[in-house]
């Protein structure tokens, strides 16, 4: 069975997609990118204060069904710019600072509304 989670908590999807689906026994939860659920615009600054706002993107979708970080057994990392990436690995260490999850990290060509930084994530129920 498949369930479709939304929480105004993170920001709204700007496309055809939900933010998270719940399904045998995983949440799989969308790219984030840097947008802050009140006012729906990017975060300006540093990728590290992009990076941190993705996070707390994601924690709030998994606190909406009562998981954490701790539930999530992988993630994959959009950047634009690979020279972003110790930067990235900083904030992403201080909240996955014990048993990390599986991740990927690759550079793109662009990502939505020009943003720096892109993250998924998927949640073992």
């Amino acid at each position: 069975m498949k369930c479709v989670v939304n929480t105004d908590q993170a920001p709204a999807a700007i496309g055809p997609y939900s933010q998270a689906i719940k399904a045998g026994g995983f949440l799989f939860i969308s790219g984030q990118i840097p947008v802050e659920p009140a006012t729906g615009t990017v975060v300006p600054g540093s990728v590290a204060a992009q990076t941190k706002q993705v996070l707390d993107n994601i924690t709030a979708i998994l606190k909406s069904e009562n998981l954490n970080l701790g539930n999530v057994v992988k993630t994959t990392v959009f950047l634009s710019d690979m020279n972003d990436f110790q930067a990235v690995n900083q904030v992403y260490g201080e909240y996955f600072s014990q048993a990390a999850p599986a991740r990927g990290c690759v550079q793109v060509a662009r990502l939505p509304k020009d943003v720096s930084v892109e993250i998924e994530a998927i949640a073992y129920l």
